[in-house]
């Protein structure tokens, strides 16, 4: 198949790179939305958040990210004044005050804000961290009597700062936490400068650490980084390719017939090296140069641009190979070093890059013209080196023995074929030439077939080495010609069947003549699903198995899904049932998942990657590996209907039950259909069902209409207010919908809006309509 070219669509990395910048200790943070004025609901929170609170994720979504939820009667006015104050300025913020958790239970928190910016320079989140700095609140106490926000805490208040243990909440993943774990030192922050005392400092490690930014990553490179896929790396390695055939051909050929001295105490050959020669030493050291400045591809399968990452790579694989084949032994004429026998067989070395040849030898072979040249010239590069040896015994046959006396090799009978008695070990006898090609036409003889006899062997040792050439022709002309037709199914069956699909998918572009767009859409997500799972149907291979052993390896396939606390109290027979409707995708940057009003057809895990739900351009959540998405009503028999826009951010690999394939389950397996039903509001990251209450504003949501002249703001109820008078009768909570009717017109034509008739009316309407949804949902 084609170079491997990476992941490369451009990727939103924020939530990846909260997570790793700084892995391992002050994981509790949640995300807050900027663009939600005064309530910034939380879009994200971690698993050390809950931790620290008590409460479940599905609880705090949604909420306000000053955590109003955890003010208490000791939490002082002033700060919460100043938070809020910093959030509506996008400004950092740092303090310590008093929180309380779910349970009641008071602690001592150290809380610091940090606006986070997309890439117009827009504050589009706050990171707000938390640290429970309780027990350093103790050490304090007992020096001296601290003064925090407006009040001042004795010896006697301390015991309210005891640490608590805090119970899991439900829906806790802790597989989670390092995927989400983020350090406070993000924003700033604390330097213990002796054992009983904690200073905030800002300067702690010189400059505080660059925020990352909520956009789109840029590629980040180093200079003068080559593309491993680009059109000039390609170019350069046919051009190694060329020389290495070139040394595999020169290499052997210089050690065997160039000198012909034999003995490395004997006339030794000082001419100067060819220009091909040193050419080619010098791509191969440029090739080691471009090669710590080219980029690869990662296992995960991700490109790395970064300079050292590459340098690793190439020095811990290919470099002592390349380094050794690059040795410019041709140097040695330069400082009039004598180049003997041994100084040739020492460039041997060099046919070490034939090994890169091997490694890069499936990139040549998607073209079936380039396979069919490469064997051809693997076969002549054997012939090759099959003649060079003939020749080299032939030669030590007549070193070894008298002249005079031996008159039996091969060597010998061409030579009283051409020129006579061979008179001399260092001249006479036939041409280099002529003996070069007379071996090369004794090796592809032997290759080939058997030999016609009028080049044959006739020492012991030509007999021997024509034995081996003949096994190694039968086993070329068997392997390679005989059966090339197979070899080339059997090796590529899947890389065909890889271009198969490809041609079938840009005819099917062709004929219906696709928009660019959607074409590079179709092409890259067909290359990318394929990269995953390599063209294999997992449903079309398993379905001959047992459904005992199909159940079995779905299990194992589905096991972290199946983890969740939301099948804890399944039993192993509804386990293995679920397993078998679990479904595999993947989402590239920028594509939707789900789009808002679509009907709700599956529940989605996460995989790996980041998503985000948006809603008219705003961002009301942030999704991570582990976080599951869709609906809390799925038992019943009902068009589910979305609220939002579900955009990857990042590559994602997915796992989705059908809605269909689950309400069967749990038919089949009453018993846990009560319990999902109330658990699956807890571990739901977001609930995608219409009208369950979690607008874009949480707990309050500002709608405002510019009516004419008048600035008229309409400030609309939303779910939490309504929920605060359910208990007033239905016909005091219609009545009061038609007063705020009423006063709105009659404020308008008060305002002269009268004069616009149509649309005073229809703000009215659409009022209407709110209070009437509003109340629908209520009860």
């Amino acid at each position: 198949m084609p170079v491997m070219r990476g992941l490369l669509a451009p990727q939103n990395t924020f939530l990846d790179t909260i997570a790793t910048r700084f892995d391992g200790t002050h994981s509790n943070f949640v995300l807050g939305n900027a663009q939600v004025q005064s309530l910034y609901p939380i879009v994200y929170c971690s698993d050390g958040f809950c931790e620290l609170t008590g409460y479940a994720r599905a609880e705090l979504m949604q909420k306000s990210c000053a955590c109003h939820f955890l003010y208490g009667p000791e939490t002082s006015d002033r700060l919460t004044a100043q938070i809020q104050s910093a959030l509506d300025e996008r400004r950092e913020f740092k303090t310590e005050l008093v929180f309380y958790k779910k349970g009641g239970t008071q602690f001592w928190c150290l809380l610091d804000i940090v606006p986070i910016k997309n890439e117009k320079g827009e504050v589009v989140l706050f990171l707000v961290s938390h640290k429970d700095i309780t027990d350093n609140k103790k050490d304090q106490d007992e020096e001296q009597c601290p003064e925090t926000g407006e009040h001042t805490h004795t010896h006697t208040h301390t015991h309210t700062h005891t640490e608590c243990w805090v119970t899991r909440p439900q829906g806790f993943n802790a597989n989670r936490r390092r995927s989400r774990a983020v350090l406070y030192q993000l924003s700033g922050h604390l330097q213990k400068q002796d054992k009983s005392k904690l200073k905030i400092n800002n300067n702690m490690f010189g400059e505080k650490p660059p925020i990352p930014e909520y956009k789109v990553a840029a590629i980040q490179k180093s200079r003068f980084i080559l593309l491993h896929y680009g059109t000039f790396k390609a170019g350069w390695d046919w051009l190694i390719l060329l020389a290495t055939f070139y040394v595999a051909v020169t290499v052997p050929y210089n050690v065997c017939f160039t000198v012909v001295g034999g003995r490395d105490d004997g006339p030794t050959n000082r001419s100067p090296p060819s220009v091909s020669d040193i050419l080619v030493e010098i791509l191969f050291i440029l090739d080691i140069v471009l090669n710590f400045r080219t980029t690869f591809v990662s296992t995960s399968g991700q490109v790395v641009y970064d300079a050292r990452s590459i340098c690793v790579h190439y020095v811990t694989t290919w470099l002592f190979v390349d380094l050794i084949a690059a040795l410019p032994f041709d140097l040695l004429h330069a400082f009039n070093v004598s180049v003997t026998f041994g100084v040739h067989l020492l460039k041997t070395v060099r046919l070490l890059r034939l090994l890169r040849l091997l490694q890069k030898l499936e990139r040549y072979s998607q073209y079936s013209a380039v396979v069919l040249t490469l064997l051809m010239s693997m076969f002549a590069l054997l012939a090759h080196w099959m003649a060079c040896v003939w020749y080299f015994i032939g030669r030590r046959e007549i070193e070894n023995n008298s002249p005079g006396s031996w008159d039996i090799g091969w060597l010998h009978e061409l030579a009283k074929l051409s020129v006579g008695q061979v008179g001399s070990v260092l001249g006479g006898g036939p041409s280099v030439r002529s003996s070069y090609v007379t071996s090369l036409y004794f090796a592809l003889s032997s290759l080939t077939s058997v030999g016609f006899g009028n080049v044959s062997a006739n020492t012991d040792s030509e007999k021997i080495f024509s034995i081996c050439t003949m096994l190694i022709g039968a086993l070329m002309h068997a392997v390679v010609f005989g059966n090339v037709t197979a070899i080339i199914q059997r090796m590529y069956s899947r890389r065909s069947l890889y271009h198969t699909r490809t041609k079938d998918l840009k005819d099917f572009i062709r004929v219906h003549r696709l928009p660019k767009a959607l074409e590079q859409r179709m092409l890259e997500c067909f290359q990318t699903t394929w990269s995953v799972n390599n063209g294999i149907d997992v449903s079309e291979l398993l379905k001959d198995f047992p459904d005992e052993l199909r159940a079995d390896i779905a299990m194992h396939l589905n096991k972290e899904l199946l983890q969740l606390p939301l099948f804890e109290s399944a039993s192993r027979g509804c386990l293995r049932s679920l397993s078998l409707i679990i479904k595999t995708s993947f989402c590239a940057p920028g594509e939707f998942l789900i789009r808002q009003g679509d009907a709700l057809q599956a529940i989605y895990f996460v995989c790996s990657g980041s998503m985000e739900v948006l809603k008219d351009n705003t961002v009301l959540a942030i999704l991570g590996k582990g976080d599951l998405i869709g609906s809390d009503s799925l038992t019943r028999e009902q068009v589910i209907k979305t609220n939002a826009n579900v955009k990857a951010l990042t590559y994602c690999d997915l796992q989705y039950i059908s809605l269909k394939g689950l309400r069967e389950v749990l038919r089949l397996y009453p018993e846990y259909a009560q319990k999902f039903v109330s658990e699956i509001q807890h571990d739901l990251t977001y609930n995608l069902r219409e009208g369950n209450g979690a607008d874009v504003s949480g707990s309050r949501t500002y709608t405002n209409t510019q009516c004419s002249g008048a600035g008229l703001k309409t400030i609309l109820l939303n779910s939490d207010h309504t929920q605060r008078y359910s208990t007033c009768p239905k016909w005091l909570l219609r009545c009061c919908q038609a007063t705020v009717v009423v006063s709105q017109v009659v404020v308008n034509v008060l305002l002269g809006s009268v004069l616009w008739y149509p649309r005073w009316l229809l703000i009215c309407v659409q009022s209407y309509n709110n209070k009437k949804k509003i109340m629908k949902n209520s009860e």
